[in-house]
């Protein structure tokens, strides 16, 4: 009965319109207050709690490091310094791409603002130079999603703050996986621009030593950000909210001093960033008040007795959850899929067994194929409306299916190897 009121709540809200946030909160009052003895102020204390703790702080930060870069041209000086390094390489500038949406994704912690900030430098430079259209888009929207697992990462911040995991142990944790998979993504471009060599054009000019040297030192201060950003928090000497907070100051001061941030471009940064954490910060608050119904209600655990009925081995259930997660990728952003399942599929993979920090590398990769999902992947609508529609969402999303594909066997390469993921936090 009561997954039965949960399910409806759920589906009679978002069928009148309501966005996401006010439809799980509403559904977790309505079983509060029906279900569990009006027990809603429990609710409210656990929004107070967690919207006041110092953790979670980061992530409007982090959002506003990701906005500053975008609008200061730092992307686009990285671009162009890593431009000659790959022009050697079957797939040549596609891997720039690659490269570029990976060490962007070091310092910006969002998915969509990396998609986009290199887009906008990569997009038009390959086009112009000859190379197949939906392949740039597919490598700029795959390239993107590693700004979700390559630390900061805005999700496993969120996914740590939320269920009490140490949040340094996850982004270490996310820093071979993402490396990995976007090495798995630059073998995927060698291959196929072998096999199709009309994907790049034949008559560029091969930059010599000399210029691939000039490129690299023109991105200098990319490592002191990522230090500001990601050494002080392994060093130890500072913690992540106050780490981001370092980095919004070093990419303010790199982007008047190195790039082409101006105050009017820095305000727009700090407005854009308000109106995106607080559609995060909706969606959360409904999430806060329905984990906190589940939780009294006692549903994970009564999940985990009905799944211990079935027979089925923790590996199996792990299928099903990546299935449930592959299917709702469909049809919701990231950080709301994330933010929406966790009160259930977090407490059942504990129960089962499963590792914590593994658990959230997992579930980030789950988010990043969503990213590239149609009909709501994110990443390929803001590539594809950032070419003027030279290339539509179905050509984007069939070269992204190989892209895909890799995310996916990758989630079985990690969960059959769990020590690639869990030994930088051993460390720490």
């Amino acid at each position: 009965m009561t997954w039965t009121i949960l399910g409806g709540a759920l589906l009679l809200t978002l069928l009148t319109g309501a966005v996401l946030g006010a439809s799980l909160g509403l559904a977790g009052f309505f079983l509060l207050e029906f279900q569990a003895g009006g027990a809603t102020d429990l609710a409210i204390t656990s929004v107070w709690n967690v919207f006041t703790d110092f953790t979670l702080s980061a992530v409007p930060i982090f959002i506003i490091l990701g906005d500053i870069l975008l609008a200061s041209g730092v992307s686009t000086r990285i671009y162009n310094g890593l431009t000659p390094l790959f022009h050697r390489i079957p797939g040549r500038l596609l891997h720039t791409n690659i490269a570029v949406t990976t060490i962007f994704g070091a310092v910006s912690g969002s998915s969509t603002s990396t998609a986009a900030a290199i887009g906008s430098v990569g997009y038009p430079e390959l086009s112009r130079r000859g190379y197949h259209k939906p392949t740039i888009v597919a490598s700029l929207a795959a390239g993107g999603t590693l700004g979700l697992l390559i630390p900061p990462s805005l999700s496993l911040l969120i996914y740590g703050a939320t269920q009490n995991v140490s949040i340094g142990k996850l982004f270490l944790a996310g820093i071979l996986p993402g490396l990995i998979i976007a090495m798995a993504f630059g073998v995927y471009l060698m291959l196929i621009s072998l096999i199709k060599p009309e994907l790049t054009p034949s008559d560029e000019v091969k930059p010599g030593r000399r210029e691939i040297l000039q490129g690299l030192a023109q991105i200098w201060p990319l490592p002191i950000l990522i230090f500001f950003v990601l050494g002080t928090i392994y060093l130890g000497l500072a913690t992540v909210t106050e780490a981001a907070a370092m980095g919004v100051v070093a990419a303010i001061l790199l982007g008047f001093l190195w790039g082409d941030l101006t105050p009017k471009k820095l305000w727009g940064s700090f407005l854009s960033s308000t109106v995106i954490f607080g559609a995060i910060a909706m969606i959360l608050l409904g999430t806060i008040i329905l984990a906190q119904a589940i939780s009294i209600l006692g549903l994970p655990r009564d999940l985990v007795d009905y799944i211990a009925t079935l027979g089925l081995s923790k590996y199996e259930v792990l299928l099903l959850v990546v299935l449930v997660y592959l299917l709702l990728g469909c049809f919701f952003d990231g950080i709301s899929l994330l933010l929406m399942t966790l009160p259930i599929s977090f407490p059942l993979m504990m129960a089962l067994g499963f590792d914590p920090i593994w658990f959230g590398v997992i579930v980030t990769i789950l988010m990043e194929v969503g990213m590239i999902t149609p009909p709501v992947g994110l990443n390929l609508f803001v590539l594809v409306t950032m070419t003027n529609r030279e290339v539509d969402l179905g050509q984007a999303a069939w070269a992204t299916a190989p892209f895909w594909l890799v995310m996916v066997f990758s989630i079985g390469f990690f969960t059959l190897f769990p020590e690639i993921v869990l030994f930088l936090p051993s460390f720490y």
